[in-house]
């Protein structure tokens, strides 16, 4: 009786696996089932189907309780992952790393749609590098030929214009889902210990970024590509002694021109590989530690595999990125661009206002804000080790600015000042956008260098008065 019962059951896929389960003696998931047939000399036949079913149920919630506890992070690593299941074939040597970083990943079961944006991030970089690549094949990079060959692209390549608006707002988008990245972490103090080297990698990939964005809006070679060059790379000039030569060097000559145009191709084809190398060492050093949570708490349970639940959350952030990325690229594709780039460039004309890309307008409004161009230089990398120094300038035991109050309020601050920037370095410089960017650059470094050091002891003694109150 028992065996045909047995049989019956291994007939189905689902119970057959239970079963083998069992007697192989896994303990990860016991079959009630198999304990409820052993019991039939104790009156289990005699049982009503109905008390049966309730038998049934009450010992498999118990059972299953005690031996999967979703919240118990030794049982997530031990349980066999739906993920592993699925997809088997990550098991295998050297494929397995996919499957511990991309699908049985532990993450915190509170994370929100704001930790969606550094896979966004990802997906960006893969646009980026893709396109690339292909746009590298029709481009020449001479000066007499560079404008010439991007008008190529756009008219004679098939589907030339496609990829070139892909990459152009490619980059737009790839900077927006950035910064909203870097800001998720500010709000959320994610460069605190112990992720202090995720946040450094992340702002050595900022400045690659910025670098790779720069020498990229020189290569269509169009009169902001020709002055924007000239102007920024003439900064190195400020540099004491070696100034001159390193302009000289950066240059290839004495002025912008095709020896120039040639180093920032090469530059503008490498970075990108850079930038993906230092993403994976950044997701490397996050995964050693975990990610953060929106309470800012490092505990070890309420966790979960990241696939299939952040994965469904992840997807639902990459639809809804790819129609905003659509909209630009096939209804405004010029709507992030500058139209005198447009314009062949012209050594011997020099535009009214030479604007750089959006995305670093505010490093560029810091950049003018000082008078003297040493100290413009000098106040770039200031702000660059700023943020490097970030998780040792905070002093707040608490991480989360959903609990921190007043730093809640600076940071919104510190969000509208870097705007203002943004729209000071679009502006020309001239009365009253010069004092302005003045003002917001300083309080740019008081925000880091001042409040932040002193604002933990300031919320420590504002929450212990609201207690006595």
């Amino acid at each position: 009786m028992r065996a045909n019962k047995k049989a019956f059951l291994t007939s189905f896929p689902f119970l057959s696996d239970l079963v083998s389960k069992t007697s192989s003696g896994s303990g990860i998931l016991p079959r009630p089932m198999e304990i409820l047939l052993s019991q039939k000399d104790k009156g289990y036949d005699l049982l009503s189907n109905e008390d049966r079913i309730q038998m049934e149920r009450k010992e498999l919630a118990k059972r299953f309780v005690k031996a999967e506890n979703l919240y118990d992070p030794k049982h997530l690593e031990d349980r066999p992952s739906t993920g592993s299941k699925r997809l088997s074939v990550l098991n295998q040597p050297g494929l397995s790393i996919v499957t511990d970083h991309l699908i049985d990943y532990p993450a915190p079961v509170n994370i929100n749609y704001f930790w969606s944006f550094g896979s966004l991030a990802g997906i960006c970089l893969g646009v980026q590098i893709a396109t690339g690549i292909f746009l590298a094949m029709h481009y020449t990079p001479h000066i007499d030929l560079a404008f010439l060959s991007v008008e190529h692209i756009m008219r004679d390549v098939e589907g030339g214009w496609l990829l070139r608006y892909l990459h152009a707002n490619g980059a737009s988008m790839f900077f927006i889902m950035v910064y909203i990245h870097i800001f998720r972490g500010l709000y959320y103090a994610s460069y605190v210990s112990p992720r202090e080297a995720v946040w450094c990698i992340g702002v050595v990939i900022l400045l690659l970024m910025i670098l790779t964005a720069f020498i990229g809006y020189v290569l269509p070679w169009g009169q902001m590509s020709f002055w924007g060059a000239t102007v920024i790379t003439s900064l190195a000039s400020a540099i004491p002694i070696a100034g001159d030569s390193i302009v000289t060097w950066l240059w290839g000559g004495f002025s912008v021109d095709n020896a120039t145009l040639n180093r920032f191709f090469s530059l503008h084809y490498l970075f990108p590989f850079i930038i993906a190398g230092a993403s994976i060492v950044h997701i490397a050093a996050l995964h050693q530690y975990g990610s953060n949570n929106p309470l800012g708490l490092d505990a070890s349970v309420d966790k979960m595999s990241f696939y299939p639940y952040c994965f469904v959350k992840d997807l639902v952030a990459w639809v809804s990125f790819g129609i905003f990325f659509s909209v630009f690229v096939y209804f405004a594709p010029n709507f992030l661009g500058h139209p005198d780039n447009y314009i062949p460039a012209n050594p011997m004309s020099t535009p009214a206002h030479i604007v750089p890309e959006w995305y670093f307008l505010w490093v560029y409004a810091i950049l003018r804000s000082i008078p003297n161009k040493l100290g413009g230089v000098a106040a770039i990398l200031a702000v660059f080790v700023c943020l490097l120094a970030l998780p040792w300038l905070q002093t707040s035991e608490v991480r989360s600015s959903l609990f921190r109050p007043i730093h809640k309020k600076l940071f919104w601050l510190l969000l509208a000042d870097c705007l203002i920037l943004g729209w000071i370095g679009m502006k020309p410089v001239e009365t009253p956008y010069v004092e302005v960017g003045q003002i917001a650059s300083v309080y740019f470094f008081v925000h880091f260098l001042v409040f932040t050091p002193i604002l933990g002891r300031l919320e420590a003694k504002y929450l212990r008065n609201l207690g006595k109150a």
